[in-house]
C-alpha cells in the first residue's frame, strides 16, 4: 500500500464529493464507458430494477437482482475487482438467460408446469436486454457461407468443424446460442 496516489475519476458528475479514492501507481487498468461509475447496460439494469420496485414487479425486481447479483459476481471474481464492459454485462445477461431456459425444461419435464412458467417468464424479463436472436434462416445462411469459405480453404467434412465455427461465432456472437450454431454447422457439414 506504498506509493498511492488519489484519483478523482471517480467523482460524481455534480461535483458532489465522495471523499478521495486511493489507487495504486501501478494500477493502470482501462475502464469502459460508465456513467457514474456504471456500464450503460448495467445502470440500465439498476434503473430498470428500481422502476419494478416502484411498481411491486415482484417477477422483474427478483429476476434483475439476482442478475445484478450474478453481475457482481463477475466482477469480483478473480484477483482484483475490476467493472465489467457493457460485452460483458451482456455475456452474463445471456448466460442467466440460458439457465432460465435450461430450468424451466427441467421443471416441465419434472411435472412442476408452474414453476416451469416462472422460470420462461424471467427468461423473457432478460431477452429484453439482449440483442435479437438470429432466425433459423438467416442463421443457415451465415454458417452456409462459412462451410463455403472453410471449403476453399481446403477443409472437408466434419473435420472441419472448428474451421468453420472460426468463421461464424464472431459473426452471430450473442445472436445464436452455441449448441444451435454448432448443430446448424454439422448439418450442413454433413450434407
Amino acid at each position: 500500500m506504498d506509493n498511492l496516489e488519489p484519483v478523482d475519476s471517480l467523482a460524481p458528475i455534480d461535483g458532489a464529493s465522495r471523499g478521495t479514492v486511493l489507487k495504486s501507481a501501478g494500477d493502470r487498468r482501462t475502464t469502459p464507458a460508465t456513467i457514474d461509475g456504471m456500464t450503460t447496460l448495467k445502470s440500465k439494469l439498476q434503473e430498470d430494477l428500481n422502476a419494478a420496485i416502484k411498481e411491486r414487479d415482484e417477477l422483474r425486481s427478483a429476476t434483475l437482482r439476482l442478475t445484478l447479483t450474478a453481475i457482481t459476481k463477475e466482477e469480483v471474481a478473480g484477483k482484483t475487482k475490476r467493472e465489467l464492459s457493457d460485452d460483458e454485462v451482456q455475456k452474463v445477461i445471456t448466460r442467466e438467460a440460458k439457465k432460465r431456459r435450461e430450468a424451466a425444461d427441467a421443471f416441465a419435464q419434472g411435472g412442476r408446469p408452474e414453476s416451469a412458467e416462472r422460470e420462461k417468464a424471467e427468461g423473457e424479463v432478460l431477452a429484453a436486454y439482449l440483442p435479437k436472436q438470429l432466425s433459423d434462416e438467416e442463421l443457415q445462411q451465415i454458417v452456409g457461407q462459412a462451410v463455403e469459405e472453410a471449403r476453399a480453404a481446403g477443409a472437408e467434412g466434419p473435420r472441419a468443424m472448428g474451421q468453420v465455427m472460426k468463421i461464424v461465432n464472431p459473426k452471430v456472437a450473442g445472436q445464436a446460442e452455441g449448441g444451435r450454431v454448432a448443430a446448424v454447422v454439422k448439418k450442413l457439414l454433413a450434407g
